[in-house]
C-alpha cells in the first residue's frame, strides 16, 4: 500500500469549515502523487466510492457520512520561473489576456493552502490573485469552481492544470481552454466530474504588475489612485472580515461554506421583465446578452434577512449568501434552510438559486 496510512470510520465534520457530517469508511491523506494513486486503486479495487477532500471550505457532508474512501489531498510545494512557453496554445490565450514582459509561471501543488499562495505572491510583487486574499480552501479546488472574488477568477492567470486521469490512470496536463471554465464551473465539475484529480496548478503571474481594481468598494476606497498589491490584499480582506467570510475560531458567522448560492445569469429579456415587475433590480454585466443578478439581494427580497435562525443554521448576520451553523447543526438543517430559500426566491422572482458547495454523501 506504499506509504499511505487508510484509516476506518473518521469523523469528517473537522475537516469541514460548516463543522458538519458524518463519518467516512475510510480515510487517507495524500502526500505524493504515488498515494493518489494507491488510494485511487484502493477503492477500485473494493468497488467504493472515491471523494477527493481539499480544504473542506465549499462542502456539505451528509449527517450519514460518506460510504467509501475519502482521499485527503496533501502534495504541497511551490515552484516560480520565467514565463516561457514559446508557441503553445497557453501562451496565445494568455498573452492575449496579459500584455506584458515580465510574467512568471508559478507552479502550485493542489495541496498548499490557498490564502498562503496569495500571500507568496504579494510578498513577490506578483500581480493576478491578490483580490482573492483570505478565500479559504486548497489551490487544487480552485480550477475546479473557477474560484473567484472582488473582479478576479483564477481562470483568468491558469495556465495549466496538472491532473491524474482516473478513467486512463495517467498523468495529463490540461490548457485553460481544455479546463473550458466558466462561471463557477469547469470540466471537473461539470462534464468530467469525477474524472480527474488535481495535482497541481500552473498560474503566468505580472511581476511588478499593478492590481485591477474592478469592485465597487475597492474602487471607491481608492478614490481613483492605483493601490499597491498589499494594500490591494488588506482592504479586500477588511471587506471579507466585516462580512465574516475570513475562517475565524470566535466568529460564529465564519462557521460556514462561504457563499451557499451562485448569483443567477439571467437574459437581457428576462432581466427587463425583473426589473417591470419588481423595480430597481440590481446587476452586472455577464456578456453582450445577459446579466448577472445578485443572489444575496434576491434572498433579501424574498423574505430571508442577515441573521435569521431557525434551530441550529441560520443566515449570517454579516452576509446574507451564507448559511452558518449555530452550534450542533445537521445537514439535514442546512439543507432544509437552503431548500426553503430556494422555494422562496422561485416563488417571488420565478429564478432557480443554484448552491455553490459539493454536497458529499447525499
Amino acid at each position: 500500500m506504499n506509504n499511505i496510512k487508510i484509516e476506518e470510520n473518521k469523523s469528517l465534520a473537522p475537516y469541514t469549515t460548516l463543522k458538519i457530517g458524518g463519518r467516512a469508511r475510510f480515510f487517507a491523506s495524500a502526500t505524493s502523487v504515488g498515494d493518489v494513486v494507491t488510494g485511487v486503486r484502493f477503492a477500485a479495487d473494493r468497488n467504493l466510492p472515491l471523494f477527493i477532500l481539499g480544504g473542506g471550505s465549499n462542502i456539505l457532508v451528509s449527517d450519514d457520512g460518506f460510504d467509501g474512501l475519502v482521499l485527503q489531498i496533501g502534495l504541497l510545494g511551490i515552484d516560480s520561473s520565467e514565463f516561457r512557453v514559446p508557441g503553445s496554445e497557453s501562451e496565445s490565450v494568455l498573452k492575449s489576456k496579459i500584455e506584458t514582459r515580465n510574467s512568471k509561471l508559478v507552479t502550485v501543488a493542489a495541496g498548499e493552502d490557498w490564502d498562503a499562495f496569495v500571500i507568496y505572491c504579494v510578498d513577490r510583487n506578483y500581480a493576478g490573485v491578490e483580490c482573492m486574499s483570505g478565500i479559504p480552501g486548497l489551490v487544487g479546488g480552485t480550477p475546479v469552481q473557477n474560484v473567484g472574488a472582488y473582479g478576479q477568477e483564477v481562470s483568468e492567470t491558469i495556465v495549466a492544470v496538472n491532473v491524474f486521469d482516473r478513467k486512463n490512470e495517467t498523468i495529463r496536463t490540461l490548457s485553460n481552454s481544455d479546463c473550458e471554465f466558466a462561471y463557477r464551473t469547469s470540466i471537473f465539475n461539470t462534464t468530467s466530474r469525477d474524472r480527474y484529480i488535481v495535482l497541481s496548478v500552473t498560474f503566468v503571474l505580472v511581476e511588478k504588475g499593478e492590481p485591477i481594481i474592478k469592485y465597487r468598494d475597492l474602487r471607491d476606497q481608492f478614490s481613483g489612485r492605483a493601490p499597491t498589491l498589499q494594500e490591494t490584499r488588506d482592504a479586500v480582506l477588511d471587506i471579507r472580515r466585516s462580512k465574516s467570510m475570513v475562517i475565524d475560531p470566535d466568529d460564529q458567522n465564519s462557521r460556514s461554506a462561504g457563499s451557499f448560492f451562485k448569483n443567477p445569469i439571467v437574459s437581457r429579456g428576462r432581466y427587463d421583465l425583473l426589473v417591470g415587475d419588481h423595480g430597481d433590480v440590481p446587476s452586472f454585466p455577464a456578456g453582450d446578452q445577459n446579466v448577472k443578478v445578485p443572489a444575496a439581494w434576491l434572498i433579501e427580497h424574498a423574505g430571508f434577512q442577515k441573521g435569521f435562525m431557525v434551530g441550529n443554521v441560520g443566515i449570517s448576520s454579516n452576509h446574507t449568501l451564507a448559511i452558518v451553523n449555530r452550534g450542533n447543526a445537521s445537514a439535514s438543517e442546512v439543507i432544509a434552510l437552503k431548500e426553503a430559500i430556494q422555494s422562496a426566491v422561485k416563488a417571488k422572482f420565478d429564478i432557480d438559486l443554484q448552491p455553490e458547495p459539493i454536497f458529499v454523501g447525499f
